[in-house]
């Protein structure tokens, strides 16, 4: 079906059946782990991954909350407020830069992913059983791999791309506000 819309065009058709199925495997994980271990506990998949490094690493700035969880700061802002009005999270200053901003589990926070984390694992463990334990290692190397590639060389493939210009402003998807008469 590809080849018969695309014609002569020179099609990597492993590559893109990679990136497409990267794409699928996400959002059904994505999903299928919103709908069972977190829908409990009124969480969505990006509220448990800001949990999640929070509790791994403790105590940390917004900006480097953002970046683990790999969410942009606007988003990151919402989804702290959200969790620090369920008593899950603490935002404080920072002691030395007014600027900055640091993010903490509260002890109900603490105690949510020490009760959460199990059932999330048996999850994963539910999502890989149709692989052995060193497919899954591989997968994780390759998937790995194409991280990296991206990290390392993406910022010059994308300003390639776009001839040296920046990049065009997203917009939000809200409608511009009528200006005045």
């Amino acid at each position: 079906m590809i080849r018969a819309k695309l014609g002569d065009t020179p099609i990597r058709h492993d590559q893109m059946a990679m990136v497409g199925n990267i794409h699928r495997a996400a959002a059904a994980v994505r999903q299928h782990v919103e709908n069972s271990v977190l829908r409990g506990s009124d969480l969505t998949w990006t509220g448990f991954v800001v949990l999640w490094v929070v509790w791994i690493w403790g105590e940390m700035e917004t900006r480097l909350v953002a970046m683990e969880a790999g969410i942009s700061k606007g988003t990151l802002t919402g989804v702290a407020r959200t969790l620090e009005s369920r008593g899950l999270v603490r935002r404080t200053d920072h002691p030395s830069d007014g600027r900055r901003v640091l993010l903490a589990l509260t002890e109900k926070g603490e105690e949510l992913m020490r009760s959460l984390f199990p059932e999330f694992n048996d999850e994963e463990v539910f999502v890989a059983g149709q692989l052995s334990d060193e497919e899954c290692r591989r997968t994780a190397d390759a998937l790995r791999t194409v991280v990296v590639q991206i990290e390392t060389h993406g910022e010059a493939r994308r300003a390639e791309l776009l001839g040296g210009e920046p990049p065009v402003r997203r917009r939000s998807g809200r409608r511009p506000r009528p200006t005045a008469p």
